[in-house]
């Protein structure tokens, strides 16, 4: 096949892992969720190798740093003791990773809109049905709210509603790990049963911490996701319709 036989740029490609898909976003929204936690914004933009390298690395040298104990002792105003119990072998190191995501998050998705605009011009098919040995995958109508309801419920699984499969394993495994490190059961346990002192002496405020960024990203990652999923199935159907049932002699009013 002649090379200009393919398409310049695709929007999507479907694979019986996932469905990766460039979109028009926001790249301040983009940059916000880099603020959050480094790779998150990577993540919106589909890049998951870039954003989950990134989110574990920042893993790592939060934990090694401590800075969410620093961060529970600083907004319950024990200032002293945030100071000591913060690693600056490692703080440094952080910020590093935590620039590096607010810049490439913002700067990638801006660079992406571009693209997407290219793309959405040239109207490149989109291949809607993979069969592989391992999974099937195909382009259909998926419920946004569903798919929010699934994260709330435990992160990852709106995303394995969405079919994306390598990020959804992943924050299934990441929450799993948060909740158990931090003792999040076995404080809620010690709650209903209205021992609020001993629940709070067990909360381990460092994994804690990591909860509402894998809540709230998962929530808002599946209820877009949903919903541009839906813009590309109907673009694939419309393109199609286009290409096979419009007569090639049929004439536009003016």
């Amino acid at each position: 096949m002649n090379q200009n036989d393919y398409p310049r740029r695709n929007r999507a490609y479907v694979s019986e892992f996932s469905i990766n898909q460039i979109h028009l976003r926001n790249p301040w929204i983009t940059a916000a969720w880099s603020a959050l936690a480094p790779g998150l914004g990577n993540l919106r933009q589909d890049r998951k190798v870039r954003g989950l390298i990134l989110i574990i690395w920042g893993i790592v040298v939060n934990t090694s740093a401590k800075i969410n104990t620093a961060i529970a002792y600083s907004l319950t105003g024990h200032f002293d003791i945030a100071r000591k119990v913060i690693d600056t072998r490692w703080l440094l190191l952080y910020v590093a990773v935590y620039v590096f995501g607010l810049w490439d998050g913002y700067r990638g998705t801006v660079d992406v809109n571009k693209l997407y605009v290219l793309a959405d011009r040239e109207d490149a098919p989109i291949k809607p049905f993979v069969i592989k040995t391992l999974d099937v995958n195909f382009l259909d109508k998926r419920h946004p709210w569903v798919a929010a309801a699934w994260s709330a419920l435990t992160p990852g699984l709106g995303t394995l509603y969405l079919h994306k499969i390598i990020q959804g394993l992943f924050f299934i495994g990441w929450t799993i790990s948060v909740v158990y490190m931090a003792h999040c059961l076995p404080a809620i346990h010690y709650t209903m049963i209205g021992q609020f002192k001993h629940a709070r002496q067990i909360m381990d405020m460092q994994w804690f911490l990591y909860l509402p960024a894998i809540y709230v990203f998962n929530i808002y990652d599946s209820y877009v996701s949903a919903v541009e999923y839906n813009k590309l199935f109907e673009k694939e159907q419309s393109k199609w319709l286009r290409d096979n049932y419009q007569m090639p002699s049929f004439k536009m009013p003016l």
